[in-house]
């Protein structure tokens, strides 16, 4: 991945994970319809086939060469590309060589050819920072390529091949319904750079949430860095998820690999033709608790099944469809929810204004409730401001926080209050060096409250001598005097 350097400041979720690294898979080197999928690399799963165990040892022993030969002509190689002015030491400025020097830095990751006319999907970590980017393919043809779309949070990026109408190999995207722990699958990629790899492993977990944003397949097949972007294929060759990162103590595998599943690559896919560059995330407007045997026990439920709505946004989806607090959802769309990560996952999936069918329990009946998804509520405007002035704000740009923008950054818009957010800070500002962060909630100024962008605007241009500024941070409240 790029250095830290290289990465504009800004608001970005980080996520912990206890005594394990979580390491991106990546070098070490520096609204389209249905129909028109046909042909394109595109199709609908087939019904869910008996499953069985290897019979004798001839089953054993057999290949998995035919399903290579189908899917590896379509897993790429994607090179990004980024010119950077590195300073010299300063030394050597006292004898007229101390010019910035340009160095190229550069990434590799993996990539897959979904549509015959060159969409690739990768990783956004594989091209996030990246100013030129090159696809070589499995017979070493290679293509620049420019970006469609990128989406930090679902860690997905779409490519389009620069090939004048070139057709190319495809891997067909399986929407994923009839995947079950223990099935077989491939992993391909070019892990270290060597050159392209296939390993092979099983799905260890489907719909596994906690390890990122959204839900993913974990897979025990190899996946090391340079497999990021790579394909994780099922015996029927068809992708069935996009490598992304894996849960490791040493830096390599160590068999806890995790794929972004189809279904998110498709809408990732669908957003990018439909001319969108980032993806829009529906959502129902619900906030709600994993049900426990406690809380089955006091609802007289028979298991621990679904999520109970705590909180409802006044005006939303789940508002307008009827679910009130206390509703235990069960399943989106026949898809069974177990906890709000998941349930928010399912929404995902869905485009704005699709239709969501719930099941819910409400006084333990269980009832079905049909909701039309929407993007969260972009109100108040965003009205993004970059403060200039002689005040101690100056250098941070600001943005009126919303459920929108909530979502956009990857926080609960439940949690977030309403107020004025610092987006970003540039370099070397005052801000900066007075020690505000993006995130911070701008509150007060000299003692009166800050509800919008313009009110924060004319109250730091109106001048003062002094300054009391309060923020809240990480749910504390700080003033600081300036």
């Amino acid at each position: 991945m790029f250095p830290d350097e290289m990465v504009s400041m800004s608001l970005k979720s980080m996520l912990v994970v206890s005594s394990l690294a979580l390491l991106v898979a990546c070098s070490p080197d520096k609204g389209v319809s249905q129909d028109q999928y046909q042909g394109q690399g595109f199709h609908e799963a087939p019904a869910p086939a008996d499953r069985r165990v290897p019979g004798d040892a001839g089953a054993m022993k057999s290949s998995f060469s035919p399903v290579v030969k189908q899917a590896a002509p379509a897993v790429v190689n994607v090179y990004a590309q980024r010119v950077t002015r590195q300073q010299v030491d300063p030394f050597w400025s006292l004898f007229g060589g101390g010019q910035p020097r340009s160095r190229v830095e550069q990434s590799l990751g993996s990539g897959v050819i979904v549509r015959a006319d060159g969409i690739v999907v990768t990783n956004n970590h594989v091209i996030q920072g990246g100013q030129e980017f090159m696809v070589v393919l499995n017979d070493r043809r290679e293509f620049s390529a420019k970006v469609l779309l990128a989406d930090e949070r679902t860690d997905l990026a779409i490519l389009k091949l620069e090939a004048n109408g070139e057709k190319f190999p495809v891997l067909n995207l399986d929407d994923g319904r009839d995947l079950e722990v223990g099935d077989l699958v491939l992993a391909i990629g070019n892990p270290f750079g060597v050159g392209q790899t296939v390993t092979n492993g099983i799905i260890s977990a489907v719909d596994r949430v906690g390890a990122g944003d959204g839900a993913f397949i974990q897979t025990d097949a190899a996946i090391n860095p340079g497999n990021s972007g790579g394909a994780l294929v099922d015996m029927d060759g068809d992708l069935i998820g996009i490598n992304s990162f894996i849960l490791s103590r040493s830096g390599s595998s160590a068999g806890v690999g995790f794929a972004i599943p189809s279904a998110v690559v498709r809408r990732a896919v669908d957003t990018a033709l439909g001319g969108q560059s980032t993806l829009v995330r529906p959502w129902l407007g619900v906030k709600g608790d994993a049900v426990t045997s406690d809380i089955a026990r006091s609802l007289g439920l028979s298991r621990p099944d679904g999520v109970l709505v705590s909180d409802i946004y006044a005006g939303g989806p789940a508002d307008k469809a009827g679910l009130k607090t206390g509703d235990v959802v069960l399943t989106v769309n026949g898809e069974a929810v177990n906890d709000p990560k998941t349930l928010n996952y399912r929404v995902s999936l869905l485009n704005p204004n699709d239709e969501a069918v719930l099941s819910i329990v409400r006084s333990g009946k269980i009832q079905a409730l049909s909701a039309r998804v929407a993007a969260p509520a972009a109100t108040p405007a965003k009205d993004q401001r970059e403060l200039k002035g002689n005040f101690p704000l100056n250098g941070a740009t600001v943005v009126n926080l919303s459920p929108a923008l909530a979502e956009e950054i990857g926080i609960d818009p439940f949690s977030a209050p309403k107020g004025v957010m610092i987006y970003s800070l540039s370099g070397r500002t005052y801000a900066a060096a007075a020690g505000f962060r993006p995130g911070d909630l701008v509150r007060e100024i000299n003692g009166q409250a800050v509800n919008t962008t313009a009110q924060l605007e004319t109250l730091l241009k109106g001048g003062a001598q002094r300054w009391n500024i309060t923020i809240t941070r990480n749910g504390r409240n700080i003033t600081a005097q300036f």
